[in-house]
């Protein structure tokens, strides 16, 4: 595949992190509903996943009330958020070898994530990653999630390309689809704890199937001229 840019996703896509979201639930559950094995509707699991932080501690304090106000839900998920990364989260296999590929070949790269901003940039500083990404940009910052592709477009200006000059990386279906229907080139990466496999394999150029590593993708781009 020949390309000027990619464009990555974190959770999920780079790091091994979206088994928080099973945390998350049972240490609210344990919490304020005295249930440690509670967990949502599907749905509601679903449409947490895809939003920024601050949006989905208010779409669960609107549900299920834990807290005093979905402002102190958010403080109190923002810790939660920080306790993992800096201590639980680990890098998914091939993340490196990969990046150094792009990077080697002359690829710029962006990060896009639903997450916010400094955790973002905790999570990079913490791996040595860097080094790799030109640009670091959060759902977060401008209010709308991935069902959107508003986030990639404001990444492909920075970068001073096309969607067609982009390849965009996400473990997410959601994301896959928004991209893909952006008209940006999409590497779907399997993740055990997201939802919507189908969907994103059929929306992908290229899928990581749940037996595969994002380093298999070496030697399979190149940068166009």
């Amino acid at each position: 595949m020949k390309i000027r840019g990619a464009i990555f996703d974190m959770d999920g896509t780079l790091i091994d992190s979206l088994v928080f979201w099973n945390i998350l639930w049972n240490k609210l559950g344990k919490k304020y509903l005295n249930d440690e094995s509670f967990y949502p509707t599907a749905a509601q699991d679903r449409a947490t996943r895809t939003m920024t932080t601050e949006n989905a501690t208010n779409y669960i304090y609107n549900i299920y009330k834990f807290g005093e106000s979905s402002k102190a839900l958010y403080e109190e998920v923002n810790n939660y958020i920080i306790d993992f990364y800096m201590n639980d989260v680990k890098i998914k296999k091939g993340t490196i070898e990969f990046l150094k590929y792009l990077k080697n070949i002359g690829i710029k790269m962006c990060v896009a994530s639903a997450t916010d901003k400094p955790f973002i940039e905790k999570v990079l500083q913490k791996f040595c990653l860097e080094k790799y990404f030109d640009g670091v940009f959060s759902c977060a910052d401008i209010g709308i999630g991935k069902d959107k592709p508003d986030i990639y477009f404001i990444a492909a200006d920075f970068l001073k390309m096309k969607p067609t000059d982009i390849c965009v990386f996400e473990d997410s279906a959601t994301a896959v689809v928004t991209a893909k229907t952006a008209n940006f080139r999409t590497v779907g990466i399997y993740d055990e704890n997201n939802y919507g496999q189908d969907i994103l394999k059929a929306n992908s150029d290229i899928y990581i199937n749940k037996k595969e590593n994002i380093d298999k993708l070496i030697g399979l781009f190149c940068k166009k001229s």
